[in-house]
């Protein structure tokens, strides 16, 4: 994954993958609106994800609202702040991690990131390889859009 900074500017689609549930659709400066809080919301997961494979929880932390619910593939939940320090302990270290999104659903200030994970990490020492449905949670606040769940869902096996 390359580096990103904060003044970055997102690198990601032109958000026709958008769904609205507050029937404002018609309205050009809407869709505008739209494509930029899509591209916006991508970028963020993006470096999100980057964050806590390069061990910068710092950063990941600035992507997250304080209330922050951390759910995890086995249905066990965190808050930011055990999450963050789990992170540090090496409870958590991620080697890899890839995130297709399916699709963004925005509606007024809160928006879904639907998508997939797929991980390589270490959890208490032991190598996992993770391959999960995954749903993010963002809403805006008067510091941007942060981070307030995160919902994996492993995939269950073929046949």
């Amino acid at each position: 994954m390359s580096q990103a900074t904060q003044n970055e500017p997102p690198n990601v689609d032109d958000g026709t993958n958008v769904d609205r549930t507050d029937g404002d659709r018609t309205n050009g400066d809407r869709k505008n609106a739209d494509g930029e809080d899509t591209a916006q919301l991508l970028e963020l997961e993006r470096r999100r994800f980057e964050a806590v494979v390069q061990g910068d929880f710092d950063a990941f932390a600035r992507y997250c609202h304080p209330d922050l619910v951390y759910t995890h593939t086995n249905g066990g939940t965190d808050s930011l702040s055990s999450y963050l320090q789990k992170c540090r302990d090496g409870v958590f270290v991620y080697h890899s991690i890839e995130h297709p999104v399916d699709r963004v659903v925005l509606a007024g200030d809160t928006a879904l990131v639907v998508g997939q994970m797929q991980a390589q990490l270490s959890i208490n020492g032991v190598d996992k390889t993770l391959d999960n449905y995954s749903l993010a949670v963002w809403v805006r606040t008067k510091d941007g859009w942060k981070l307030l769940a995160y919902q994996p869902t492993p995939k269950l096996p073929a046949g």
